[in-house]
């Protein structure tokens, strides 16, 4: 079985890897549903913070991936999204190399989509890229697209982490102004959905400098070779190198898309239908399509059995998960009560000297368990002077017969039992809960010296 993270998050399999962290495939014992979990593997400043504003990025659209829950566990921190098992467009484009175009209209109208819900949070991506452009494995049915990875993401108007005259992205996919340095602003997300929408077209990745160059040199050029002119004309107005003659806002490309769309010649039928497939592959041994499987779940550690006075030991029900995803402790094992010794006169013997009799060698009793046996049996009653744990015997009333009682030996008394305390969280939870809580309030307060 995998390593269970935060107590909630079992880790199965790697299915790919980031700038600063891996993505794997977790089972989430909560919701009782499979995730993908991204696992941070630098712990610096830096990264925390990064980490930090991706991880507090929330929006609900069906074309968007983002961030659902996360948690810590010692020194290291995970966040959690949605499983998307069809792979990236790169994988696409691996598969088939230049798509259709009524097909890449149906990708592009998505990821417009996807980035006007970003953009109305005020966030600008600054990252987007085929493979951070994933699709569900839905076979030849009509595609759904993703958006994901918001690890440079900023809200506009935050302070940027990057030092000045760095440019943070992936080489490629740049919009002029960024290599200008300038503020991150939407219509440079634009320009990356132009190069992507480009490279599904033509089945390769765009010269994007050769492009800008020919603009600036010559406006805007005629259609490449297999791309309709109504699509291109959308295209041409994402790549303009003038972010003032590029579209505004991902709504209005969209709405010029579906214009364009309503342009383009019927597909044809003898076209290879595109498919999406599982990019993933099968769950390891262990889990099935509702989770773990009870059959390979290593059974939970069993209480020591401790006999009783009274009969055999009961088993104990095993503890369950909790809503919030820590485990109960069970009680304490109970206890029966001790049957008091009954005291005994001993017979009346003429001249019978006065001995010492061994400690539990009184009127039968039953067997105690070990753990009892093991604080009394090696310490025997003595007349001697007591050390302060050992408990004086019970006296007994002298007879009238004028001789002296035998001595008794002391009760052995059972400890009592431990009272069950709630547990609180463990330091491995707390502590890094704690540092990533006085990060958040440090960047704040770093913000408003700012402002």
């Amino acid at each position: 079985m995998g390593e269970v993270f935060a107590g909630r998050y079992e880790l199965i399999d790697p299915i790919g890897r980031g700038g600063v962290g891996a993505v794997w495939r977790a089972w989430d014992h909560r919701r009782r549903r499979y995730v993908a979990a991204k696992v941070l593997q630098q712990s610096d400043a830096h990264t925390l913070l990064r980490f930090v504003r991706e991880q507090a990025l929330r929006i609900d659209h069906p074309h968007v991936l983002a961030p659902a829950s996360w948690a810590a566990d010692d020194d290291k921190v995970l966040f959690t999204m949605d499983l998307v098992s069809g792979g990236s467009l790169a994988h696409v484009i691996g598969d088939y190399g230049p798509l259709p175009p009524r097909f890449v209209c149906t990708l592009l109208d998505q990821l417009l989509s996807g980035l006007a819900a970003v953009h109305a949070e005020g966030v600008v991506h600054r990252d987007i890229k085929p493979a951070n452009i994933l699709l569900e494995a839905t076979g030849t049915g009509r595609p759904h697209l993703r958006l994901s990875d918001f690890g440079i993401s900023m809200r506009k108007g935050e302070p940027r982490l990057t030092e000045t005259n760095y440019v943070v992205g992936t080489p490629g996919y740049f919009a002029p102004e960024q290599m200008l340095g300038a503020e991150p602003d939407f219509p440079a997300d634009l320009f990356a959905v132009g190069l992507v929408a480009l490279y599904l077209l033509q089945g390769q990745k765009p010269d994007a400098q050769a492009l800008i160059e020919y603009f600036a040199a010559h406006g805007t050029p005629g259609a490449p070779q297999g791309i309709p002119e109504p699509l291109w004309q959308v295209l041409a107005g994402l790549l303009q190198p003038d972010p003032g003659a590029r579209f505004r806002t991902a709504t209005g490309a969209r709405k010029a898309l579906t214009a364009a769309v309503e342009m383009l010649p019927e597909a044809d039928g003898d076209e290879e239908p595109v498919e999406v497939f599982d990019q993933i592959g099968p769950l390891p041994a262990g889990f099935g399509p509702t989770g773990p499987e009870a059959a390979a779940r290593p059974a939970p550690a069993a209480q020591a059995d401790v006999p009783s006075v009274a009969g055999p030991a009961v088993a104990s029900p095993p503890p369950s998960p909790s809503e919030t995803g820590s485990f109960h402790l069970p009680p304490p094992p109970q206890q029966q009560p001790q049957p008091h010794h009954q005291q005994h006169t001993p017979p009346t013997q003429p001249a019978a000297p006065v001995t010492q009799v061994p400690a539990h060698s009184a009127s039968p009793q039953p067997a105690a368990p070990d753990f009892f046996q093991a604080q009394t049996a090696a310490v025997p009653y003595q007349q001697a002077p007591t050390r302060q744990y050992t408990a004086h015997g019970s006296q007994v009333p002298v007879p009238a017969t004028g001789v002296p009682p035998v001595a008794q030996p002391p009760v052995a008394q059972p400890p009592a039992p431990a009272v069950a305390k709630r547990p609180g969280p463990p330091p491995k939870v707390a502590i890094p809960v704690l540092f990533v809580a006085l990060v958040c309030f440090a960047v704040g307060i770093w913000a408003l010296t700012q402002a």
